[in-house]
């Protein structure tokens, strides 16, 4: 029996392909799905003062991947969790701490009491807002970078 081989072949470019839809790493998508995660986040974060949630505009490098909430308060806020050692406050004649005090330069640790986050200006503040985000709004993240990529 006779055999016929066909040697094939084809130039293929992966970055270029990659680049045509926006995809490569750092491109167009992934700093989309970066903000959309901020963006989509400020709902969830703890909110006093705006600072944590909008602090991730200016500390995350848009295109890396990673969304970074600045500050030393920012681990235990997103845990939930106090951490210690607490040295009370008291500044008034109330017999109630005012405030707390960690003293600089100790280990701080998890003290096993539950945060209470103020929901008075964003009803949905509270731990793990990023899970919590993605539970509800991961479609519309993926919308939108089929959107940029030119995807239906």
């Amino acid at each position: 029996m006779a055999k016929t081989i066909i040697s094939a072949g084809f130039d293929f470019d992966p970055d270029g392909l990659l680049a045509a839809k926006n995809l490569e790493e750092g491109g167009l998508v992934q700093q989309a799905i970066d903000k959309s995660v901020i963006d989509w986040d400020l709902q969830y974060v703890p909110w006093e003062t705006g600072t944590l949630g909008k602090s991730a505009y200016s500390v995350t490098k848009i295109g890396s991947g990673e969304v970074v909430y600045p500050g030393p308060y920012a681990r235990y806020q997103y845990y939930g969790e106090v951490m210690g050692p607490n040295i009370p406050v008291f500044e008034d004649d109330s017999g109630e701490p005012t405030r707390f005090f960690s003293p600089p330069g100790q280990k701080k640790s998890l003290t096993g009491k539950k945060l209470q986050y103020s929901t008075d200006v964003n009803p949905l503040a509270g731990s793990f807002w990023f899970e919590r985000m993605k539970a509800d709004h991961l479609q519309d993240i993926i919308q939108e970078a089929k959107n940029v990529a030119g995807v239906k």
